[in-house]
């Protein structure tokens, strides 16, 4: 599903009130879009970033789909408040970092044998999830650019995100899949939002 700008200006803003709202009534209320386009299903990640220094502060999203809106809404919550890496968001916080909503694509289960992998992926356009057995993991296309990866150390990395080490990935049970995402972001705390 396609966003246009207003779309995608209305989710981060939605993000932000989420945790807002949360901060200021101590409980978690789901509010409906009236927006077509923000019902239909899709699956999301809600990442909160420092500001100016752009560090992670929280970074959650949902895999299965359900309505945009309410994807983004508890995502934003879970980033903010349950993400295991962080302690729960301030309301001083608020003021010092940036909310960033992906809307991810249905992820593609790549066929291939795992050495053709690294020659599937683009980076920063490309984002991974790798499955073996109850392991799990996940990294957003933009990861991968703003570290520099290679295919290759994407492959390993999203390998370590899932609690493997990266040989796993050659592993015949190993099950890869890439997704894009369309991803806007506020410039700067309450500013204006850019799809980047």
């Amino acid at each position: 599903m396609q966003l246009n700008y207003h779309d995608g200006k209305v989710i981060v803003k939605l993000a932000r009130q989420t945790v807002e709202k949360f901060l200021e009534k101590g409980k978690f209320e789901l509010v409906k879009a009236e927006r077509k386009s923000l019902q239909g299903k899709s699956r999301a990640f809600v990442t909160i970033n420092t500001h100016p220094e752009r560090l992670l502060r929280g970074c959650i999203g949902f895999t299965s789909p359900f309505p945009l809106y309410e994807v983004v809404q508890r995502a934003a919550h879970a980033a903010a408040f349950e993400d295991p890496r962080f302690p729960p968001i301030t309301k001083e916080e608020l003021e010092r970092v940036v909310f960033e909503v992906s809307v991810l694509t249905d992820p593609e289960e790549l066929k291939c044998e795992p050495r053709e992998y690294a020659n599937n992926i683009e980076i920063g356009k490309d984002g991974l999830i790798v499955q073996y057995e109850s392991h799990s993991g996940l990294l957003l296309p933009q990861v991968a650019g703003e570290q520099n990866w290679t295919a290759e150390e994407f492959l390993g990395q999203v390998c370590f995100k899932a609690g493997l080490t990266p040989d796993y990935i050659h592993d015949k049970s190993t099950k890869l899949w890439k997704f894009q995402a369309q991803i806007f972001t506020e410039k700067e705390p309450h500013g204006e939002v850019e799809e980047i």
